[in-house]
């Protein structure tokens, strides 16, 4: 129970986490900073730093969180993060870290055996599966 618990607590924190990060960037037109917030709900949700999570290569990044005890629930939704957070980095004009972003996510559900959408924009229907979960 305890743990199903602290699993919502993570959902529930993405799901603000993103909603905040929408708004930078659909109201406020800041799409550094709507990047900025998710790569930060990453660490948050990793129990781990989230500057050195994401400083690894993508070969390396889906080792960590396994070698780290991540939940494998809470890895879709890192996944997701990082994919929509490289679509608000093209949109800043920082394609490089935007490369970067997308391989850590497919890494990611590559070693956790899950599909990522096509598009990094498809990404934000992470909200509505976190609302969801948050309604279970």
């Amino acid at each position: 129970m305890l743990h199903e618990d602290y699993l919502m607590r993570i959902f529930l924190q993405f799901a603000e986490i993103i909603r905040r990060s929408w708004i930078k960037e659909n109201d406020e037109r800041d799409p550094k900073a709507a990047a900025d917030a998710l790569e930060d709900a990453v660490g948050a949700a990793t129990d781990m730093d989230g500057g050195v999570l994401l400083s690894l290569s993508p070969e390396s990044i889906a080792g960590v969180m396994q070698v780290s005890g991540v939940d494998p629930r809470v890895t879709e939704y890192v996944a997701r993060s990082l994919l929509l957070a490289s679509a608000y980095l093209r949109e800043a004009g920082e394609d490089g870290l935007a490369d970067v972003r997308m391989q850590q996510a497919q890494a990611i559900a590559g070693a956790y055996g899950f599909a990522l959408p096509e598009r990094p924009e498809d990404a934000e229907a992470l909200l509505a599966d976190l609302e969801a979960a948050g309604k279970r």
